[in-house]
């Protein structure tokens, strides 16, 4: 099998609910964010045979159709949609690595939209006529009573842990001030759409602030878990055969693993998936240069971090989602995007994992320079 580069990755300002991306479409968001990682990566959008979407509020149908038309891709691209909620982006450039290594495909674009802002109301029908039921959040198992919100769900992981709300808090100080200190950084990595051109939940953040901040459940609190959001975010993944005639900076998918675990603690879900993956590529925690791991709550990062015993020093350093924010589909493609911005000029190894409702985690693995292109 062929081995698979990440050649280009971009993504939009990441911006709460309601805020500057929320007069969009999920097509008009994500479509400019697909035109530029094409530009960056030199290719036409002419040569790619597939687009992978990952969306996990929206209405249905097939996003990544939408998204494909409205980025001027040819119509030969069916486009492919994915929900697996928070995982989804991940799993779109996992699936995008999948292709190519089988030679399915040699040029696929895949990432992630989501808008919390434009997110359809859902409603419940019934069989004897029943007036239909509202509801916000879908169901992420079979059973009512094994369903846990994810607040709750945050705050019996800590429990569990014994993981403190003053760690919690901290872990969020320290999440906005790298993201501050990093801003000229990743503002290479932003394609300007309706004038959003930063990510505009980085604030000030300290010890007072969170300890002022509304509680959610227990020791989780609206400073130590991410707020709603909408973004996009999109890599150009390719065949070794075609990045060796690419001018963009490639990095490599060493590998990468989605696996299930305990619904009633789906915080824990991205470590059986990070030392599946470091396994699979031969690999230690030791091995790895950067990680980013998502904060979706505070509480999960640290457990994913100590769980996999990955270096504290080395994870999420340019800030993470709890100072940008949550856009679920687009979260774990975020991750992907900023590995590749991290690595494409430097030596290194990166890990990005994320977790999702239900138990479930995935991790993904890349290396830079690329030996041979």
């Amino acid at each position: 099998m062929t081995r698979s580069y990440i050649v280009a990755a971009r993504r939009s300002a990441v911006a709460p609910r309601n805020g500057a991306l929320a007069a969009l479409e999920l097509h008009d968001l994500a479509a400019p964010v697909v035109k530029a990682v094409l530009s960056d990566a030199g290719v036409d959008q002419n040569q790619v045979s597939e687009l992978i979407v990952s969306n996990g509020l929206g209405a249905g149908g097939n996003p990544a159709r939408l998204v494909g038309l409205a980025a001027g891709l040819p119509h030969s691209v069916a486009g492919l949609s994915v929900d697996r909620q928070c995982c989804g982006g991940l799993d779109a450039v996992l699936l995008a690595d999948a292709m190519i290594r089988s030679g399915l495909h040699e040029i696929v674009v895949a990432g992630g939209v989501e808008s919390y802002s434009r997110r359809p109301l859902r409603s419940k029908t019934f069989a004897d006529g029943s007036a239909p039921q509202a509801y916000d959040q879908a169901p992420f198992t079979p059973w009512p009573d094994r369903d846990p919100d994810m607040a709750q769900a945050a705050d019996r992981l800590a429990n569990l842990l014994n993981i403190t709300q003053a760690e919690q808090d901290n872990w969020a100080v320290a999440s906005h001030q790298k993201a501050q200190a990093a801003e000229a950084i990743t503002a290479k990595e932003i394609v300007p759409i309706s004038g959003a051109a930063h990510d505009s939940f980085t604030r000030r953040m300290n010890q007072r602030l969170c300890a002022r901040a509304p509680v959610v459940y227990g020791s989780v609190t609206a400073a130590n878990m991410s707020v709603a959001a909408d973004a996009a975010a999109f890599c150009v993944i390719v065949s070794e055969r075609v990045a060796r005639f690419l001018p963009s900076p490639s990095i490599e998918i060493v590998g990468g693993a989605t696996l299930g675990g305990d619904p009633a603690l789906p915080g824990l879900a991205p470590v059986a998936a990070i030392r599946a993956s470091l396994d699979a590529a031969g690999l230690t925690p030791q091995d790895l240069d950067l990680a980013e791991i998502m904060e979706a709550f505070a509480v999960q990062a640290i457990a994913c971090q100590r769980g996999a015993h990955i270096n504290e020093a080395i994870v999420n350093m340019t800030g993470g989602s709890l100072a940008r924010g949550h856009p679920i589909g687009a979260s774990g493609a975020i991750l992907a995007v900023r590995l590749y911005h991290a690595l494409a000029t430097t030596d290194g190894t990166g890990l990005a994992a994320i977790a999702a409702a239900g138990g479930i985690g995935t991790s993904l693995i890349v290396k830079s320079p690329c030996v041979g292109l």
